[in-house]
């Protein structure tokens, strides 16, 4: 009998992480590039496929895709590509070989999708891992942290990544549709307000969207005592020094409204008797939750609909990955047996 390799995937939008039974744990920039030309390819070693890091890095030699920025696993309606679709299958078979799987193994996987995803989002994944995986299994990402640590009693979860922030309202038993909600104001969104409160200020400034997104991871915050951020951003080709102190506040202070609206209506449509002990239990999961003084600003908000308390798990990069793979060690194998992949069909 071949040897059962176990792995649970936190597929991001801008990270993926991978948590295996075999103790490996990584985490991958969601990124897939392919040289523009021969030259290019000469550039990269003569690669066919550039991942991660390296290929954000050398995008001006290879044509990158973050596959699933806006693609149909993200957002409700997408359809995806043919280039799409091939950059997913290539990203997700590049974080299961990260497993390092023996050969003939067979491998069940638990792959952590937004809590709305969509039937064709859900479909992209399962076409995406045929060719490296036996069973896969979607669930919510959301769900997936906290499964993960243990928080299955009436538990609010808000797992904030770069495309979508999905929250989840766990009760001890798997979620259902109407326990769910997503918003589009995360990870991505805030970087590109930033970057028009920016250019609105500061309209000599010259910047990309990498360059605002590692301003906001090094300084993000909605603390009321954050501290004063200055940046050197070119100015015709000059370094110039810019306060950007507010503007970093107010672009992740957007994320604030958004998630009380949709804490408050997952709340407002639970049995009453058991509201106040959720509104109490609300998890902060995902990179977002890295923001300084996020927890403190829900909390602040949730004042108004009765008070609430917050709390932040103490590994975001793995939560997701974590609980997936706590979720698939658990499963009944007549679960696996029932979520044969296409390549389990084909041998």
């Amino acid at each position: 009998m071949s040897e059962i390799v176990y792995l649970g995937i936190d597929l991001g939008t801008s990270r993926t992480s991978l948590t295996s039974s075999t103790g490996i744990r990584t985490t991958v920039w969601s990124y897939v590039g392919y040289p523009k030309d021969h030259v290019a390819k000469k550039k990269m070693g003569g690669r066919e496929t550039i991942y991660g890091k390296e290929a954000l890095d050398n995008r001006m030699s290879l044509n990158v895709f973050r596959p699933l920025a806006g693609g149909s696993v993200k957002v409700k309606g997408a359809k995806d590509t043919g280039e799409t679709k091939k950059a997913i299958k290539d990203l997700v078979e590049h974080v299961v070989a990260q497993a390092k799987a023996a050969k003939g193994a067979t491998i069940y996987a638990v792959v952590g999708a937004p809590a709305e995803a969509s039937v064709e989002g859900k479909a992209t994944i399962l076409e995406a891992a045929a060719n490296c995986i036996d069973s896969v299994i979607v669930t919510s990402e959301p769900f997936a942290v906290a499964y993960g640590l243990d928080f299955l009693d009436d538990t609010l979860v808000v797992d904030i990544g770069a495309g979508t922030t999905d929250l989840c309202r766990v009760h001890g038993k798997m979620p259902d549709p109407e326990d769910q909600r997503t918003h589009i104001i995360a990870g991505d969104a805030i970087d590109q307000l930033l970057a028009n409160l920016i250019k609105e200020k500061y309209p000599e400034a010259q910047f990309s969207i990498n360059m605002v997104r590692e301003i906001k991871e090094r300084h993000a915050s909605v603390s009321t005592r954050m501290d004063e951020v200055h940046e050197m951003l070119p100015v015709a080709g000059k370094p110039t020094k810019f306060d950007l102190t507010e503007l970093v506040y107010k672009a992740c202070y957007s994320l604030v409204p958004p998630t009380i609206a949709a804490l408050q209506d997952l709340i407002a449509t639970y049995d009453p008797e058991f509201q106040a002990k959720m509104r109490n239990n609300v998890l902060l999961g995902g990179g977002g939750c890295r923001i300084q003084g996020l927890g403190l600003a829900i909390e602040k908000a949730l004042n108004e609909y009765g008070g609430g308390k917050v709390k932040t798990v103490e590994e975001p990069e793995y939560a997701g990955s974590n609980g997936a793979l706590k979720i698939a060690l658990d499963m009944p194998d007549t679960f696996w047996k029932e979520f044969k992949s296409a390549k389990k069909a084909e041998a």
